[in-house]
């Protein structure tokens, strides 16, 4: 990854190294292992920063080399793979998705009652499934019935394929009418289907040969081949396991104190998946559009950057600039906004195609430009994308859950203190 001198892109050096100390506070401190921050600006990367270790078990460093879980951010993916083929003419934002899944056609609706389930007001389309609108949900909720149903009926997914997967969420009652709320949801696991359908090839064939082969994401892919293992990174969690946020304050060292890889306070998290023996290092049976990836941070930047190009990077084109444009405003009724994951809103934000869309910057507490969007991963990755700005953010460690520690705010903030220009 080439760096260029930041002045040259309007930032501030002496700034920059903000976000340095700010790394440097998760790792020495014990709360992270390891961290990679990247940001980029009118066409360069401007500032690379990784501190603490991939694996701290092996003492394996920090580099920009080292590939991550990104989860989540496997969804703008797979809504651009979607999009492809809404250009050439396979569907229509509006269509009932029961036209190409015909398991839908017959879905129903919870409203208070499972052996009373309603009609829904207007089928599912292809755009909800998008947008997490479609009445689908992730089981997450352990009093509502049909989340504990969503449980008990999908199982474990790495045990099925997508086409089943799909099948058994289609046989599940809606959460809710389609288009009446924002649920996040594996509404993306089932538009990845739908590319699998229309497209005629499995979802990591599609991805390889329309997306990563023209991109050059070389490293990005459902599982990793044994040579690229030793620059896997582990994947950690809070002491015992514990899901959620909440954690205590973080501890400030004395910065008068130089960062040393070799003398790091005590770890304040456990290990939750090694390298070596991850899922990830053999094919799944489950190819999860909503969250099945593994990438680099060279890898996921240029991904980034066809989106800030308005869909071409390198002369290879993907998606043409209005269905970029489309895809990266808000689509949401004033009443559906803020979205909202974890236990407080996403205040300041709506959501796109696929992609969460900053519309209130005031509201959001953070600084960025209206028309902002991007998404996050579960185990602490982030990317966003400022159009106005010119400017690529990109977060990665690898720490579950992804807000039990604000450093992804902290993260924007540092890189948009130093903005000068």
């Amino acid at each position: 990854m080439t760096h260029s001198q930041p002045h040259r892109a309007g930032f501030s050096s002496q700034r920059l190294c903000r976000i340095d100390r700010l790394f440097e506070r998760y790792v020495q401190s014990g709360l992270l292992s390891g961290i990679l921050g990247i940001i980029y600006r009118r066409g360069e990367v401007v500032h690379a920063s990784a501190v603490g270790m991939r694996e701290r078990e092996s003492l394996r460093p920090m580099t920009e080399d080292t590939i991550f879980r990104v989860y989540s951010m496997t969804k703008p993916i797979t809504a651009v793979a979607a999009l492809m083929l809404y250009e050439d003419g396979r569907f229509l934002l509006d269509d009932p998705l029961a036209t190409y899944i015909p398991e839908f056609e017959d879905v129903r609706v919870y409203t208070g009652d499972m052996d009373n389930l309603e009609t829904p007001d207007r089928p599912i389309h292809v755009k909800d499934l998008f947008m997490h609108t479609a009445g689908l949900t992730y089981g997450w909720d352990q009093e509502h019935p049909v989340e504990e149903l969503y449980r008990k009926t999908i199982g474990d997914t790495e045990q099925l394929n997508l086409e089943t997967f799909v099948e058994r969420i289609a046989s599940l009652p809606l959460l809710y009418h389609p288009g009446s709320r924002w649920i996040y949801s594996y509404a993306t696991d089932v538009l990845g289907r739908l590319v699998e359908l229309l497209s005629g090839q499995s979802l990591d064939r599609f991805f390889r040969r329309e997306i990563f082969a023209p991109l050059g994401m070389n490293d990005t892919a459902f599982h990793l081949p044994p040579e690229s293992l030793d620059r896997f990174a582990a994947c950690y969690w809070p002491p015992g396991g514990i899901m959620g946020p909440g954690a205590p304050p973080s501890p400030r060292p004395d910065f008068d104190e130089p960062y040393d890889l070799a003398n790091l306070g005590e770890p304040r998290f456990d290990l939750q998946d090694a390298p070596s023996g991850s899922r990830y290092a053999r094919p799944p049976n489950f190819l999860s559009g909503g969250g099945g990836l593994v990438s680099t941070a060279g890898d996921y930047l240029r991904f980034a950057q066809m989106l800030l190009n308005g869909g071409v990077l390198d002369g290879n084109r993907l998606l043409g600039r209005k269905t970029v444009e489309m895809m990266r405003v808000n689509h949401l009724p004033a009443d559906l906004i803020p979205i909202q994951v974890g236990p407080t809103p996403d205040s300041g934000y709506g959501f796109g195609l696929g992609v969460s869309v900053l519309t209130n910057p005031p509201a959001s507490g953070q600084p960025g430009s209206a028309g902002s969007f991007g998404w996050s991963g579960a185990a602490t990755t982030q990317f966003w994308i400022d159009p106005a700005e010119e400017m690529i953010g990109l977060l990665l460690a690898q720490f579950f859950p992804f807000d039990y520690y604000p450093i992804a705010r902290e993260f924007r903030l540092a890189a948009y203190q130093a903005l000068v220009d």
